[in-house]
């Protein structure tokens, strides 16, 4: 594992904007990001995905199983302190509010290894965030480069140019399962999809199936995660059933945390520091769904190093259950050399 040697917000950070319905340059981003994830806050809509990697004006919608859909109305322009949005209404609709998830990668030369080789790339090495684009070779067994130098946590997979469901793999949950990014279903049992292989330091093996391994036009898109310490966690709680929730330790002020229940059908989850952003107003938003955010409710405690379940609902803390999470850092408690970092 990495530790921190960088400020959060250097590399993930939460923007809140509301729609125009015209051309919307949306700063405040702290950086250039390589990856951007819209929800829409206060209408049911598609969310909307785009990366640096396949390029701009080219959307995924995590609750859907369609292929990349290209339009000009889309996102415009990956700028120096954000993006410019044309008027999609998934992304851009007059008066509605929405959410903005960031991240930075980067590094876009020196990837190498694995029986397929990426058509196109974007990988940090300190903040442990790799995107990657490939074909597929229909191949039990093939292996795909993320440039981490670590092993990936978590691991979401896209295939662009057919309506097939996301592949989410996550450590916690072993690579003989995967999880569905579009859906609410429950962990399924398949060799076909990480063919029963944990990811190493250097690749992710793949099965031979449509979803992550057979379409070679525009092929598949890889986002790949690995804990770094201080800053990023990719890690699993045991629900208790009850409002004072089982604790989940991070070594950080989370400013991110996507929840999902694995044994249950159950959607989605993400809280974050700017929607309300404190306790008892950690609205949840549901990513694996056309929902708006519900700004009723509370599941989470966000705290200094780290979160905390506040409901009985089963979606996200029923009695002896597995949850997954994936989480980043508003302020880490831990430095570079492991020691606690200065108070904000």
């Amino acid at each position: 594992m990495a530790y921190i040697s960088f400020q959060p917000t250097d590399v993930f950070n939460t923007v809140l904007y509301t729609g125009t319905g015209a051309e919307l340059p949306i700063t405040g981003v702290g950086f250039q990001p390589d990856w951007v994830w819209m929800k829409s806050r206060s209408g049911a809509s598609n969310s909307a995905l785009y990366d640096s990697v396949r390029g701009v004006e080219k959307g995924l919608a995590s609750n859907l199983a369609s292929g990349q859909n290209t339009s000009d109305t889309g996102l415009e322009v990956f700028g120096s302190d954000g993006f410019t949005l044309g008027t999609n209404g998934n992304s851009n609709t007059n008066t509605v509010t929405y959410a903005s998830w960031n991240w930075k990668a980067g590094t876009t030369s020196g990837l190498s290894g694995g029986t397929i080789t990426p058509t196109a790339y974007s990988f940090n090495t300190t903040s442990g965030v790799s995107i990657v684009q490939y074909d597929g070779n229909s191949t039990s067994g093939a292996t795909v480069p993320h440039g981490l130098g670590a092993t990936p946590e978590f691991v979401i997979i896209k295939c662009l140019d057919a309506a097939e469901n996301w592949a989410v793999g996550h450590n916690s949950l072993g690579w003989t399962k995967y999880l569905r990014l579009d859906t609410a279903a429950t962990a399924t049992t398949t060799s076909v999809i990480f063919n029963d292989t944990a990811p190493t330091s250097t690749l992710v093996t793949l099965g031979n199936n449509s979803i992550v391994n057979t379409h070679t036009t525009n092929g598949y898109i890889m986002y790949a995660f690995a804990d770094v310490k201080g800053y990023s966690q990719f890690g699993s709680y045991t629900g208790n059933g009850n409002a004072n929730g089982t604790f989940v330790y991070t070594g950080f002020r989370p400013a991110y945390v996507l929840l999902k229940r694995t044994v249950g059908a159950d959607a989605w989850q993400l809280a974050d520091n700017k929607r309300l952003g404190y306790n008892f107003k950690n609205a949840p938003l549901v990513v694996s769904a056309s929902v708006a955010e519900d700004d009723a409710t509370s599941y989470i405690d966000i705290l200094s190093n780290g979160f905390k379940l506040r409901t009985t609902g089963t979606h996200v803390n029923n009695n002896g259950e597995l949850n997954i999470y994936m989480a980043f850092a508003e302020f880490p408690i831990v430095s570079s050399n492991d020691m606690p970092t200065v108070a904000r």
